[in-house]
């Protein structure tokens, strides 16, 4: 259309509608997608009921606050509701009309990495909400179990106070290191400070409290895929 308005082919001062001739339910255009990169058709569709859909469009738009951009918030819900809607006649008196979805989406190629940003785009939110759960409530723990936790330290010979120091100022850390996982700008540096602060607890851990490797609960084995998953994370966060 650009090359067209530049050559003169069409009108100025006109407004145009750039859609296709037969409109598409939002059902059947994720359906498309889905054909284009390869997966296969959806197994069940569970229609949501709409008095709900006002409490979905809030809580997207307070994740819009922390900095999260997500595409169901209330004003898109609402431009949905009533249907994107266009004239394609204007266009098509001065040119051809638009190609429909399906052979949009042939004329372009889809490739592993398509496929792969399609999964990551649906893990990410889950991830992000897991791991800032999984640190608020490890702080959360040791403030509850501060005295049983401390125990730890004081068996090997540490003076009480700093024990309990110790123990409640790593719990806040965590705490703090989930709290701030929640927030888009901060989220990426949380996930550095996530996996320094895991290797800070397992050298620590080594030195001090060693026998906790053969623990059979693996306290220590357990913080090695938390460090990995938060450098997942840390990379599905990468702006592009």
């Amino acid at each position: 259309m650009v090359h067209e308005a530049l050559a003169g082919v069409l009108p100025p001062g006109r407004a145009f509608d750039l859609v296709e001739e037969t409109s598409h339910s939002l059902l059947k255009v994720v359906a498309a997608h889905r054909r284009w990169l390869g997966f296969a058709p959806a197994r069940l569709t569970i229609p949501m009921p709409r008095f709900l859909l006002p409490l979905v469009g809030k809580v997207a738009d307070g994740l819009g606050r922390l900095g999260w951009r997500s595409p169901l918030r209330s004003s898109a819900i609402k431009v949905l509701a009533e249907g994107v809607r266009g004239d394609p006649k204007p266009y098509a008196e001065f040119g051809e009309p638009l190609m429909g979805i399906a052979a949009t989406l042939a004329a372009l190629s889809a490739g592993a990495e398509h496929r792969l940003q399609a999964r990551v785009g649906l893990l990410m939110p889950l991830m992000v909400l897991g791991l800032a759960l999984f640190w608020m409530a490890s702080g959360l723990i040791g403030m509850w179990s501060l005295t049983p936790a401390s125990e730890v330290l004081i068996q090997v010979g540490w003076p009480r106070g700093l024990a309990l120091v110790s123990v409640l100022f790593w719990a806040v850390v965590d705490v703090g290191l989930g709290f701030a996982l929640l927030r888009r700008a901060w989220a990426r540096p949380a996930c550095l400070g996530m996996i320094a602060v895991s290797v800070i607890y397992l050298i620590s851990a080594s030195v001090v409290t060693p026998a906790l490797w053969l623990d059979p609960l693996g306290p220590l084995v357990k913080i090695l895929p938390a460090i990995l998953a938060a450098l997942a994370l840390h990379m599905m966060l990468e702006r592009r």
